[in-house]
């Protein structure tokens, strides 16, 4: 009978063959295949059905002449033809840009203001405060598109009011077309709560050992705010620049309920058409669904490529922490 040999001296025993998962393994795996496929199905069915599809039939319908009562008629490309000579579109272009313009740099500059005032308060005052930031976020835009014709009204407004208390003359904000825009700008800045709770958030990740240093070098406030604040806070003022400059290039709500809405054709309303607005006028005053549509796609191509190029230029002006350059 042959004896079992001894492993030789400075060999190793061979390493042991790793199993394949058994029968268990594999049935754990897709019962948590299968939960995890419920879990998300409400969403996956709501995204296919409210997003993909409309988006899809939208695309369909710029290619066609569609005004609710008769079927699509195809046109090919006559809608996007249409765009290019539509002297309205040009105006609401015009309105849209410039309103961008003005909106994203004061919102996000005041934004940064009040968060750094917030940040040096505290006790209850800080609290408070938020709260009262926020708020104005939680009031329908309808509401506020009724509250600027309150507000800015040029003869009986609040805004003026105040103004003549010091010895300013204000102007007429809802009816000169040279000042339209700036009143829909100022009523936008009482919804920057958002961004105001965001960067006191980013503030109050900053290490107090980079302001000390500063302080020991002789830096003052507006230094240690340039040189400390901005760059290690300038993730999330890049990610509020975005989310507003989105939101700017699809106005709507309240431009169109202070000059569009039933009973304000007195305002002159040629000063706040927006894109938006007139996208929405397209397809349900004039039911055409299918220019509406095209122009639909143009705002889409338009937020889609000033998106990629700020995320394009982040790379040059936003420091992430951890990450090497």
């Amino acid at each position: 009978m042959a004896e079992a040999t001894a492993p030789r001296a400075g060999t190793s025993p061979a390493a042991p063959v790793p199993t394949a998962p058994g029968r268990a393994g594999r049935a754990r795996r897709r019962r948590d295949t299968r939960a995890a496929l419920l879990f998300i199905s409400p969403w996956a069915v709501g995204f296919l059905v409210f997003t993909a599809w409309p988006m899809l039939y939208s695309a369909y319908l710029s290619l066609t002449d569609y005004d609710v009562i008769n079927a699509p008629r195809f046109v090919g490309l006559d809608n996007y033809r249409q765009m290019a000579e539509d002297p309205q579109l040009l105006l609401a272009i015009e309105n849209t840009v410039v309103f961008t313009l003005l909106q994203v740099p004061l919102q996000v500059v005041v934004s940064l203001g009040l968060a750094l005032l917030l940040h040096q308060a505290g006790g209850r005052a800080a609290g408070f405060f938020r709260t009262a930031f926020y708020l104005p976020n939680m009031t329908p835009p309808v509401a506020l598109g009724v509250l600027l014709l309150l507000l800015f009204n040029g003869q009986v407004g609040l805004v003026n009011e105040v103004l003549s208390w010091v010895g300013i003359q204000g102007p007429a904000w809802t009816t000169d077309p040279d000042w339209v825009k700036p009143g829909l700008v100022l009523i936008s800045l009482l919804t920057m709560g958002s961004s105001v709770i965001i960067l006191l958030a980013a503030l109050r990740n900053v290490p107090g050992e980079l302001y000390d240093a500063a302080r020991v070098d002789g830096a003052g406030f507006w230094r240690r705010t340039a040189s400390v604040t901005v760059p290690m806070i300038s993730g999330p003022l890049f990610f509020i620049t975005v989310v507003n400059t989105i939101a700017a290039l699809q106005s709507f709500s309240e431009a169109y309920t202070a000059y569009f809405g039933a009973g304000n054709s007195t305002y002159s309303n040629d000063a706040a058409l927006f894109y938006s607005i007139y996208l929405f006028r397209q397809a349900f005053e004039f039911l055409q669904m299918g220019y509406a549509s095209a122009l639909a796609w143009g705002l889409f191509v338009v937020v889609l490529a000033v998106t990629l190029v700020q995320v394009r230029l982040s790379r040059r002006f936003v420091y992430y922490e951890g990450e090497q350059r």
